[in-house]
């Protein structure tokens, strides 16, 4: 079973999250930031990946340190649940509307971190997540599940925009992480990831 459970806890966030890239999209998000739950949700949903998280982080001071911490254990259980690779296909694009927003992300599972973000905000999406942020959460997710990750955007409402980027990286890791070879074998020149 291809799955990843991880927990962190650190002084200023505990969190716990587990990922079956086999799932059927069944998510139990709770992070304390209600709007950041929905991405997530939307996340799991589209990839049709089994999510759960928990996170305790210090929102008296802000959502960075949850968001980001969330980003690296999210990434760290999707690393563990893809394990070598053996089969898989591990490029993948998709291209998403949400109503005028378009998102375009492409991906490869390929073992190498790192991250291309294109997409401008107006402000804090829904009062509560600052622009960088959300780059920041794609960054932190690349680099610890060690993929590359490319997202590029246009859109005129933040949350559509933010949505549709979730959506999207769902949507490729789901294809990428789909078996396409039956020998199993690793996809790569290297014979590894």
């Amino acid at each position: 079973m291809r799955t990843g459970s991880v927990s962190r806890e650190t002084k200023e966030t505990k969190i716990r999250i587990d990922l079956n890239l086999d799932g059927t999209g069944i998510c139990q998000i709770s992070t304390g930031v209600p709007f950041f739950d929905h991405m997530l949700d939307s996340f799991g949903r589209h990839g049709r990946f089994d999510l759960s998280v928990q996170a305790d982080g210090d929102l008296a001071v802000g959502p960075h340190h949850t968001v980001e911490d969330i980003a690296i254990v999210l990434g760290a259980a999707f690393r563990d649940a893809v394990g070598e690779g053996r089969g898989i296909r591990r490029f993948a694009h998709a291209i998403i509307p949400m109503d005028e927003a378009r998102v375009m992300v492409t991906t490869d599972i390929s073992g190498r971190p790192y991250c291309v973000f294109s997409g401008s905000f107006s402000g804090s999406v829904e009062g509560v997540l600052e622009p960088y942020l959300i780059e920041h959460f794609f960054t932190s997710f690349a680099s610890s599940a060690r993929i590359t990750l490319h997202l590029e955007g246009t859109g005129r409402s933040d949350h559509h925009l933010c949505e549709a980027f979730f959506k999207a990286c769902g949507v490729t890791l789901y294809e990428a992480t789909r078996i396409t070879d039956p020998n199993g074998s690793i996809p790569s020149t290297k014979g590894v990831l």
